[in-house]
Formats: C-alpha cells, sequence, structure tokens
C-alpha cells in the first residue's frame, strides 16, 4: 500500500482555519503582491484549478490567482500531524516506509487474516485518519511499491485504487509515459522521437535498443513499465541528503554578496549537522540564474566532511569557475550527500580540519543554543557601517 496525504500542507491550513476551506490556499513564499521570490510548497485544489503546483514560482502563483490565501508554513505544526497519521498507520501494520512528511509505504500482507481484505483495511485506515485528523489521504495497493505509488496518485482526492496481482502490466499499460519515475520533459521528447506515448509502448518496445538508446537507464524503465520492482518495503529510513538555500530578494549582480551569502548558508548547514551528527563526501552548489534558469555542481570528497569551511571552500570554488557570463544570481543553495554518521566512516590518515577550528565552531554552537541566534556572529557577516 502507499498512503499519500491530498494537498497536505493547504489541506491543514484549511483545517485549522475553517474560513479557509472551499478557497484556494497556496502554501510558500509571500508573493508580495506579485514580486516575490520563492515558490510553491503546496496548493489546495481550488487553488489547482487555477494552474497553481508545488514548485511554481510564487510570483507567478499570484499573477495565476492573485485572490488566493497566501501563507507561510508552519511545519512544527505539519511535523507533529505526519507523526499522528504515521501511528494511525501503524494500527494496521507494523511494516511502514515513511518516504516524505506527507506519504508511506505499508507492507499489509500480514495484516489480510486479521484485518480482512486489501480494500477493507485502506477504506478503514483512510476512515480513522480522517476521524482522528480531520484529513483526506489517497491510496493505492498493488504487488509492488513501483505500481502503488502510480496507483495512488490516479483518483486523488480521497481516492482509492487497487492493482490487482497479475494485472499489472494492463494497469500500466495505457498510461503516460511521464508517470514513470525520471521521466521529465526532455526524456518524454526523446522517448517519442522513438514512437514511444504511453508505459505500454516502452514495455512491448525491445528491451536491447532501448538499452542501446538510453544506456542502463532504459533498461531500468523497461522493467518498470513490465510492472517488474522487487524493492522490499524498508522500515529504516535513511536520510540521504541535507541542504539549505536562498532566495534573494533581488535578482543579484554582485558575486561577492553571492559568496558571502553562500558562506552563511554553510555555516548554518555546518551547525545543523553536527547537531543531527552528520557528515558528508558530496557537495553540491544550486545556482539560479535571472530567467529561473536552474544549474548543480558537485564534487566528491576524499573524507567526509561538516565544517563551515570545508563546505565553503568547494562551493565557492565551484560557483568561481561557473560559467556565469555576468548573469543575476536569483537562487544559491549548498546540498550536502553520501552520508554518513560520525564514527562510521573511514576516519582519514591526516586531519584537514585544524582543532582550533573545531573548538570554535563547538563553541559557536553553545554560545547560541544558551542565548539566541544573535548572541554571537562571524564578523564577515557583519552589514558595513
Amino acid at each position: 500500500m502507499h498512503l499519500d496525504m491530498d494537498a497536505f500542507f493547504a489541506a491543514i491550513e484549511q483545517l485549522d482555519n475553517p474560513e479557509y476551506r472551499g478557497k484556494p490556499v497556496v502554501v510558500g513564499a509571500d508573493p508580495q503582491g506579485g514580486k516575490g521570490r520563492g515558490v510553491v510548497s503546496t496548493a489546495s485544489y481550488e487553488a489547482r484549478t487555477y494552474g497553481i503546483h508545488s514548485a511554481l514560482p510564487i510570483s507567478q502563483a499570484y499573477r495565476l490567482c492573485p485572490h488566493a490565501i497566501f501563507v507561510r508554513g508552519r511545519i512544527q505544526r505539519y511535523v507533529e500531524l505526519s507523526r499522528k497519521i504515521i501511528e494511525i498507520i501503524k494500527n494496521y501494520s507494523p511494516v511502514v516506509e515513511q518516504i516524505s512528511i506527507d506519504e508511506a509505504f505499508v507492507d499489509i500482507s500480514g495484516s489480510l487474516r486479521l484485518l480482512g481484505s486489501a480494500k477493507e483495511i485502506a477504506v478503514k485506515l483512510k476512515a480513522d485518519i480522517l476521524q482522528q485528523t480531520g484529513l483526506k489521504a489517497s491510496v493505492g495497493i498493488a504487488p509492488n511499491k513501483f505500481i502503488a505509488k502510480i496507483a495512488s496518485d490516479l483518483e486523488k482526492p480521497d481516492g482509492l485504487t487497487i492493482c490487482e496481482q497479475g494485472h499489472e502490466k494492463a494497469f500500466l499499460a495505457p498510461l503516460p509515459i511521464r508517470k514513470l519515475w525520471g521521466v521529465g520533459a526532455r526524456t518524454e521528447e526523446r522517448l517519442q522521437k522513438l514512437g514511444i506515448h504511453t508505459i505500454g509502448d516502452i514495455a512491448a518496445f525491445d528491451v536491447k535498443k532501448l538499452t542501446e538508446k538510453l544506456g542502463v537507464w532504459g533498461f531500468g524503465l523497461w522493467k518498470l513499465a513490465n510492472g517488474i520492482d522487487n524493492r522490499k518495503i524498508g522500515t529504516q529510513h535513511k536520510r540521504k541528503s541535507i541542504s539549505e538555500e536562498r532566495t534573494f530578494n533581488e535578482d543579484v549582480a554582485d558575486y561577492t554578496t553571492v559568496e558571502k551569502t553562500l558562506f552563511k548558508i554553510a555555516d548554518e548547514l555546518s551547525r545543523t549537522m553536527r547537531r543531527k551528527a552528520l557528515k558528508g563526501r558530496t557537495i553540491t552548489l544550486k545556482l539560479r540564474l535571472e530567467g529561473f534558469d536552474t544549474f548543480t555542481r558537485s564534487k566528491k570528497l576524499t573524507d567526509y566532511v561538516q565544517d563551515a569551511d570545508s563546505l565553503r571552500a568547494v562551493v565557492v570554488g565551484m560557483f568561481r569557475q561557473f560559467p556565469i557570463n555576468e548573469r543575476k544570481v536569483r537562487l544559491v543553495g549548498i546540498a550536502v550527500s553520501q552520508l554518513n554518521t560520525l564514527g562510521g566512516e573511514q576516519l582519514p590518515l591526516f586531519e584537514n580540519t585544524p582543532a582550533n577550528n573545531k573548538e570554535l565552531e563547538k563553541l559557536l554552537d553553545e554560545l547560541k543554543q544558551r542565548f539566541g541566534e544573535k548572541v554571537i556572529m562571524r564578523g564577515s557577516f557583519m552589514k558595513k557601517k
């Protein structure tokens, strides 16, 4: 079973604010009268009728529906209800893999004899969630994770879709290729040039030719199109990456300001990694330029790092090498992946980070934790007077 909450953030805002119900609600950045710089996090189904969707620039969302209710997210409230929903799910099966704040896979094969058919379990679960939280969920049931996730999206909101065992290929065949994981606009265009328009077309395509055209990934698409997905539900979710980003109020042409912002992001991300006891080896720079063109650049290190100086040095180096061609910068971000816990990684033979830097970062963390964020800051972050 794949359970996906319907318009989760927006639905919670409508739940907590009765006056929002039945109206277009957009959770995300401040639109600032159409001049806002961020993106949409979640839109209610009323807002979606205007073409508003997740990751849409908030300024564009405002132009599409200026009378919508725009609210900033309340992540603590969302996490609170997410945890409650997971506890409700565990009444039906202990084998739960939460893959985001608003969706989870559930292995219900061991619950059938006790609780009834898969459909009966889904109906009861949806009813329990609605009764105990006031929120609606959509459910997909299938022999494997891939098809279950597709099924949960087909009849939203408040949907329930079942693919019976043995009918996987027939279930997938008429669906558009964009339903396949990893198929975006460019891949769709490449596949259409091969005469492929539906998942069934991929399933029937010669696998050798598809692999020649798309490489190993082509073979993966062919397997999914044929309903083959042998992944098991993992109850221990391992975090794969951690990131921070900033959207400037106005597009920035001063690259010194961009580099200083990258240092601030590196400093905050470093503190978060220390708090969560994480280190990483691959560092990614995210750049969004004027015109909304977005680029990423990554570098894999030999050692696991978490200190701000290492993060800053890598991303600033990548930024200076990027062919920006005097274009203004709209957004910058840093992501760290290939994560490992402290002590789980191979220790370096020679320590690159001076001991006094570690002591300094530890002291900064303690001061800010005890006395607040503004008690102390790096001199380079201070505004010039």
